[in-house]
């Protein structure tokens, strides 16, 4: 069970901290900029997220930190995604983030199918 520290904030696994760090070395940029995490969009197979490294917060951004990496998130995308986490991922299938939103129940196929098990 999620206690309330954990429910009212958006945080990162390490492996998302370490592709974070990896990014911003990449890219040359230095400690003022954050990961911006926001709700882009809803489908029938669930919510759609974007991201993108950004130093300029807004007034009603939420900020948050893990292990000195920032995350910043909108406060229309925070009532969707509070408790979440940031995960990145690297499988045969792929790599990149990915999102566990507690708030996000499974969703199931485009094609009227329902779904499968």
């Amino acid at each position: 069970m999620l206690n309330q520290i954990e429910i009212d904030t958006v945080c990162l696994s390490p492996t998302a901290v370490q592709a974070v760090r990896d990014l911003l070395t990449q890219r040359n940029l230095d400690e003022s900029y954050a990961l911006r995490v926001y709700v882009a969009g809803r489908t029938c197979s669930g919510l759609q997220y974007g991201m993108s490294l950004d130093n300029k917060p807004g007034e009603t951004d939420m900020a948050f930190e893990t292990d000195g990496i920032k995350v910043l998130v909108d406060n229309i995308s925070f009532q969707y995604m509070r408790g979440s986490i940031i995960n990145f991922v690297d499988n045969g299938r792929g790599k990149g983030f990915a999102i566990e939103n507690p708030n996000v129940l499974p969703a199931c196929d485009c094609n009227g199918g329902g779904c499968s098990s």
